[in-house]
C-alpha cells in the first residue's frame, strides 16, 4: 500500500519507544511504500535537524533515501486544496500523483479533504493507521 507520511507523523513514528514505531518498522520492511517528493524530503530534513542532532537526522534521511520501498514522486499539478496551511499541499499533491491510499497525519488542516470529492484523498491519523497494521 502506498502512503504519504506527514512530517509530524514521521517524527512520532521513528523513535523505538514510540507507540507508533510499528509504522516506521513497516516502512523499513517494505510492507508499505512511502511516497515523497523532493519538497517533502527537504521538510523532513529541516524538521529533523531542528528536533534532533545532526547525526540522527542524517541517519533517518539516509534510511529513507536509500530504501527500495520509497517512491520519489514528481507532481505536475498543484491542487491547492488546503487553504488554512498551504505548506501542507505538497503532501496532498504527492498523494494524488502517487495514487497513495492514505496521507498519514494528525494535522487537522487535512480534515478539509473529507469535504472534497475530487480529487479524492483519504486521510488517516497515525493512531488509526497503526491500528490497521495490528
Amino acid at each position: 500500500m502506498k502512503i504519504v507520511l506527514d512530517t509530524n507523523s514521521l517524527i512520532q513514528c521513528v523513535p523505538r519507544q514510540s507507540r507508533y514505531h510499528i509504522v516506521w518498522e513497516s516502512l523499513t520492511r517494505g510492507e508499505h511504500v512511502l511516497c515523497l517528493t523532493n519538497e517533502i524530503l527537504e521538510e523532513y530534513v529541516e524538521i529533523l535537524q531542528r528536533l534532533t542532532d545532526y547525526e540522527t537526522a542524517e541517519l533517518i534521511v539516509k534510511t529513507i533515501v536509500n530504501s527500495p520501498f520509497v517512491e520519489l514522486i514528481t507532481p505536475y499539478y498543484h491542487f491547492q486544496l488546503i487553504e488554512a496551511d498551504p505548506d501542507d499541499n505538497k503532501f496532498v499533491d504527492c498523494a494524488i500523483a502517487a495514487g497513495a491510499r492514505y496521507i498519514v497525519t494528525n494535522d487537522r488542516h487535512y480534515n478539509v479533504l473529507k469535504e472534497i470529492s475530487f480529487p479524492h484523498v483519504d486521510v488517516i491519523t497515525l493512531a488509526d493507521f497503526s491500528e490497521l497494521m495490528k
